[in-house]
């Protein structure tokens, strides 16, 4: 296969959907292959294409994990989302949202993307071009794009499960047959993945050390998270052992998925954890902690160690940050007009996103159990109101009416979330402290009440977590520090281990790593929380039991990171978690026994098994008969 071949193919299939970067390599803009190998320059221009086809998880648009669940809503009609159509209820197989298999309706191209990292190794793997390149930047490049083809492939079998394995390029004068590709099944893709990631892993540096130009580039405890990542994946019930999924066959009757339960898979994630946790350690990477010379509060000081383990760029718990995809605009469609001096300020405190009431009551209370499993916490009275005394001073504003709800509740809760009565601190606090600071009074003709038609927070829910503590707000504008999207982090990773230890029949050594990141959000440990609090004090002693807490876990710890949407999938649990009502406060009201009465936003409906993966789009099955679509669709 000529390369002149493999660029009109390109062209031809799939410059539509790309980025279409590479093609400003060259002088003159005649896009050769020849060209783009022809020095190191040229060479690492097609590397950052490879790079670009990395999604716009930063955005609201680009990331179905933010709105795609029941963790963040938002005003109807008026916002169009493509993510977010998908928890309404409105995916199709006409023209899917988010459609990655093709780059359509907020998806990017990834099997473009596939084809350009096979045409980047196929040259730079050939010691004979790129001749200025050292054989240690060659290894090192090559290791980077084989980390970016399997992560293109994860984020392809996260969606749809079976997919087509693109090892090679197809020329494109090849047979008709050849071009017809067939899906591979799940264990084919997952060792696959694994296999690509085990070979880029020898290529990677430890880490990145040009800090000021390659932060984000790719290094071993990247490729050994990923690779945990998607063996934990691989092992959870949608893909392990589904029966569901016990009929589906391509169109010469191979098997797509297994649908015998495989223990192993869990003992393999979990040595798969446990190798990038010691990675991460040998690298420095460890849960963030925050520091500064502000007369903070402990309370503020532990929910801030929260807030800012997200917004504080380059902190010391990211394994991945996408520096490509720097948080700026998300975080004024997220804020709320806190600043008393320019409450008119809609346009930069834009209020869009919206955290549900749902996602409220999963955080614990103060005691670290659930909401209705604490034998101390009045649960049947959370939607009723009381007065905040001098003692709920850094989490609630001091003499104000708001719901039992906000009450007694653990740090995650206060750094995650802004809602009717809450403070919010901010480095340009009005009082230079934690005391006197900002606060959200949202009830109707309040200050941080709805405004007009657009830019509100339609369940009087904001999500602090996502805005840095240096957003400031001017009369008609805003500035603030912009933070690389968190692909990976090391929190996400100790409860990946958490899990696969449980799973795999080691209960008590999970829970060392689930209390790690509990005693970083002031809890204490699993079993003493329990044991003292709880109506079912032994609840962690069984795998069941340990599952449950584990899942809220992960449901608390990684809020509006995009995560809870791929693990409802993963865990099977999205049929009964989605088929519920999505409630908001009453906004519009004034009084709070008004305001303080649940109201229903949307009657969510998740039909299984056919929701839990993509449709492909029915156009593909016409172009490619080899293909078969997803069950239900």
């Amino acid at each position: 296969m000529t390369t002149k071949k493999i660029l009109l193919s390109i062209l031809l299939i799939g410059s539509f959907f790309s980025c279409g970067d590479y093609l400003d390599i060259v002088p003159d803009k005649i896009a050769t292959i020849e060209n783009a190998f022809a020095n190191k320059n040229e060479a690492e221009k097609y590397l950052m294409t490879c790079y670009s086809y990395i999604p716009a998880h930063h955005e609201h648009t680009g990331n179905v994990g933010l709105m795609g669940a029941d963790e963040l809503w938002a005003y109807y009609p008026g916002s169009d989302f493509d993510p977010w159509m998908i928890a309404r209820g409105q995916q199709n197989t006409n023209d899917p949202y988010m459609n990655y298999w093709e780059g359509r309706r907020g998806g990017r191209a990834l099997y473009n993307a596939l084809r350009d990292c096979n045409i980047f190794l196929e040259n730079v793997e050939d010691t004979n071009k790129v001749p200025d390149l050292t054989s240690t930047m060659r290894q090192r490049w090559i290791g980077e794009v084989k980390f970016l083809k399997a992560y293109y492939h994860f984020l392809l079998f996260r969606m749809y499960g079976p997919i087509v394995i693109v090892d090679k390029n197809i020329a494109i004068d090849a047979p008709p047959l050849e071009m017809q590709k067939k899906r591979s099944s799940v264990d084919e893709v997952v060792n696959y993945i694994a296999g690509l990631l085990d070979e880029a892993y020898e290529y990677l540096p430890q880490e990145v050390t040009n800090k000021t130009e390659e932060l984000g580039r790719i290094t071993k405890p990247i490729a050994l998270t990923l690779k945990a990542k998607l063996l934990v994946t691989a092992a959870s019930p949608l893909f392990n052992g589904n029966s569901d999924y016990a009929d589906f066959t391509d169109k010469e009757g191979v098997h797509l998925f297994n649908a015998e339960y495989d223990q192993n898979k869990w003992l393999k994630a979990a040595e798969a954890c446990y190798a990038a946790i010691e990675s991460c350690k040998l690298n420095n990477i460890q849960l963030y902690t925050f520091k500064s010379n502000d007369r903070l509060s402990d309370t503020t000081k532990i929910q801030m160690s929260i807030r800012n383990s997200i917004g504080e760029k380059w902190n010391n718990e990211l394994i991945w940050g996408l520096s490509g995809r720097a948080v700026n605009n998300l975080q004024s469609v997220c804020m709320a007009r806190i600043d008393p001096a320019n409450l008119g300020n809609m346009w930069a405190a834009q209020e869009r996103l919206n955290p549900t009431i749902e996602i409220a009551n999963n955080f614990y209370t103060d005691n670290g159990v659930p909401l209705n499993e604490d034998k101390t916490w009045d649960y049947s009275g959370r939607y009723t109101s009381q007065v905040a005394g001098t003692q709920e001073r850094f989490n609630l504003a001091e003499g104000y009416v708001t719901a039992k709800l906000n009450y007694h509740r653990e740090n995650r809760y206060y750094a995650n979330l802004a809602f009717d009565g809450s403070v919010w601190y901010m480095q340009n606090s009005r009082s230079g402290s934690d005391e006197n600071t900002f606060t959200v009074k949202a009830r109707m003709g309040q200050p941080q009440a709805k405004l007009g038609a657009y830019n509100y927070s339609v369940t009087g829910y904001w999500p602090k977590k996502l805005i840095s503590w240096k957003f400031v707000l001017s009369s008609n504008s805003s500035t603030t520090e912009w933070f690389p999207w968190p692909e990976l982090r090391l929190a996400d990773l100790y409860l990946l281990y958490a899990e696969a230890l449980n799973e795999s029949d080691q209960t008590i050594a999970a829970l060392e790593w689930i209390d790690l990141v509990r005693e970083r959000a002031g809890l204490k440990g699993v079993n003493e929380s329990w044991t003292t609090y709880s109506t079912k004090p032994d609840k962690f002693k069984t795998k069941a039991g340990l599952r449950e807490i584990i899942q809220q876990e992960r449901t608390i710890e990684l809020a509006f990171e995009g995560q809870r949407f791929w693990d409802l999938r993963r865990w099977k649990t999205a049929a009964t978690v989605l088929n519920q009502k999505i409630h908001g406060w009453d906004i519009d009201q004034e009084v709070p026994e008004a305001y303080y009465r649940p109201k229903v936003l949307f009657d969510q409906e998740f039909v299984a098994p056919r929701d839990y993966l993509w449709p492909l789009r029915e156009e593909s099955l016409y172009y490619n008969k080899s293909l078969v679509q997803n069950p239900g669709w």
